[in-house]
């Protein structure tokens, strides 16, 4: 009997060990006190958002199982944070977040700990705040590559920093690098990383060796756009397709030839979004009454399949899912009558339309539109080409609301512009 005894203790203990550690090991996201929605967002392949519209590059998160059933009071702030005038999204990998802001004649790159808020490290560098009829600041999303972070400052201060402590890597001016003028509204793409390479567009695309900062190559001038480079393979070669002030331009990712260049000026100089290449086709869409097209290449050559002025994004990207873009369509000078417009891909065709969301921005996750109103609302509607169904709104910010937010781990990282950065949690 006392061996027994003896026994059935020793078995508690170690049973009692065995948990300890195992739930020692378990990411704080999935600790009891955490809701069951960020351990599905986990499984589901939510490990990182890592650059400007994701890991996938196109605006569409896989984290599923978070909950539209909120609280008649509101969303609970689980912290915030000033990080200064600007438009910079989030980046987030391995618990730490990445943005970018403006304050009293100089910039900063942040690191806060994604699950509370509290500053990693910080880099501050003097640049303009670039507020041409707005209110200034860095547009550029921080671009997080394995132990490095990449960022793209209003003056063209392009900084590789090592994510974990914030020391400098190497660093580029892009104005001297690539002799070209400050554009009008300051530089605001974001770093695409392809193998070895960095692209931006920045009146000119470039590509800059992501280890050593040393160019690879660089096209001749034109007119700089404020979207970001995107890459697609066709005919067993890598293309890399920007849209400029100008033009929709192809060029080879090897070597920076171009393949292609369609026209497609802005009467404001300001093509503002990254191309949407889906297999074969490429869309583009401008605000100040140009609207969208849709190309594909042939022969060499850019062919446009179809053109209307029913999507006209001025600054933030329509997202593509199941057959079908989501965007909003107006100017954000005109926000009251911007609408919020789904139109059928291959086609053009307007689906539906919903106003009262101003010149907003959103993400899909889980099949649902996660939207930021230009006043700051945080509403969610399902992803459907069948009208517009609004489940859950919650107002989260004050003040003018045009970044995209990011649901990652069961929380919305959102900003405004004066630079106030919360992290809602989602039931």
């Amino acid at each position: 009997m006392l061996r027994l005894m003896i026994f059935a203790t020793a078995l508690a203990v170690l049973v009692a060990m065995i948990l300890v550690i195992v739930d020692a090991s378990l990411p704080q996201a999935v600790m009891a006190d955490q809701p069951a929605a960020v351990a599905v967002g986990r499984q589901a392949g939510a490990s990182s958002w890592p650059n400007w519209m994701g890991k996938r590059h196109d605006g569409i998160s896989l984290e599923a199982g978070w909950s539209v059933d909120w609280p008649e009071k509101g969303l609970e702030v689980i912290w915030e944070h000033e990080i200064g005038i600007g438009f910079s999204s989030v980046s987030i990998s391995q618990g730490r977040l990445f943005s970018m802001g403006h304050e009293d004649g100089n910039e900063t790159v942040f690191c806060l700990h994604q699950k509370t808020g509290k500053a990693i490290w910080s880099h501050t560098y003097p640049s303009k705040v670039v507020d041409n009829l707005y209110e200034g600041g860095p547009g550029a999303t921080p671009t997080i590559d394995g132990d490095r972070v990449y960022t793209v400052g209003k003056e063209g201060q392009l900084i590789c920093f090592r994510a974990n402590d914030g020391k400098i890597i190497w660093q580029r001016d892009l104005l001297a690098d690539l002799e070209v003028d400050l554009p009008e509204w300051g530089f605001n793409g974001s770093p695409l990383i392809l193998g070895d390479q960095l692209i931006l567009e920045a009146g000119r695309v470039v590509s800059f060796n992501k280890t050593s900062g040393a160019v690879d190559w660089q096209t001749d001038k034109h007119t700089a756009g404020y979207g970001s480079a995107a890459s697609f393979d066709h005919q067993n070669a890598g293309l890399i397709a920007t849209l400029d002030s100008d033009a929709l331009r192809l060029v080879q990712a090897d070597d920076g030839v171009e393949v292609d260049a369609f026209p497609w000026k802005s009467p404001f100089r300001t093509n503002s979004t990254t191309p949407i290449v889906h297999e074969g086709t490429i869309y583009v869409s401008t605000g100040y009454q140009v609207g969208c097209g849709l190309f594909r290449l042939a022969d060499g050559e850019l062919e446009l399949l179809y053109d209307n002025r029913k999507m006209r994004n001025h600054f933030n990207n329509s997202i593509l899912y199941d057959g079908y873009l989501y965007g909003f369509d107006g100017n954000s000078n005109f926000g009251r009558v911007v609408n919020l417009t789904c139109m059928k891909h291959d086609t053009g065709e307007v689906m539906w339309t919903e106003s009262g969301l101003g010149c907003g921005s959103l993400m899909i996750a889980d099949g649902k539109l996660v939207i930021l109103s230009d006043d700051g609302r945080l509403v969610i509607a399902k992803a459907t080409s069948q009208g517009y169904d609004e489940v859950a709104s919650a107002r989260i910010l004050e003040g003018r609301c045009w970044t995209v937010p990011v649901l990652f781990e069961g929380c919305v990282y959102a900003r405004n512009a004066a630079g106030r950065l919360v992290a809602v949690k989602l039931p």
